[in-house]
């Protein structure tokens, strides 16, 4: 009997963040294309990070899965990063010659979030200017 598993995500400050903790499978990567793509759908996601600090290793299939998701969420206007990869993995990547156009990466978890909400805020217009003769809030 085969259990398979299921992957978290979780939503943080308009991010949607995939902790990836477990051997990837076909299924379980399609599943996951369509939770991802669901949940920018169904909700305000800004950024997505995925999160692969929990993956060994990753074949050729997996991989492309994984880069096709990243892409999707980009393609659907959601700042897209990967972070957390081992070295064998980015080594696998580059030996591929996998390329992931417009998808960001970042050493760890921390870092790719703080990545997203620079972004966010750098993307944020300025507040309004207070009517004249009114004073701006916090004078």
């Amino acid at each position: 009997m085969t259990i398979e598993h299921t992957i978290p995500l979780i939503t943080l400050f308009g991010n949607l963040i995939v902790p990836i903790q477990v051997s990837l499978t076909d299924s379980l990567v399609a599943r996951l294309t369509t939770d991802v793509t669901r949940a920018i759908e169904e909700g305000s996601v800004a950024g997505l990070i995925l999160d692969l600090s929990g993956v060994d290793v990753m074949d050729s299939h997996i991989t492309r899965c994984l880069r096709d998701l990243a892409l999707t969420a980009r393609i659907m206007g959601v700042d897209t990063m990967v972070c957390g990869m081992r070295p064998s993995v980015v080594i696998t990547l580059i030996e591929m010659g996998l390329s992931v156009p417009g998808i960001s990466s970042a050493l760890n978890l921390e870092r790719a979030l703080e990545v997203l909400l620079r972004r966010s805020a750098a993307a944020e217009p300025p507040p309004a200017p207070a009517p004249e003769g009114c004073a701006a809030p916090g004078a």
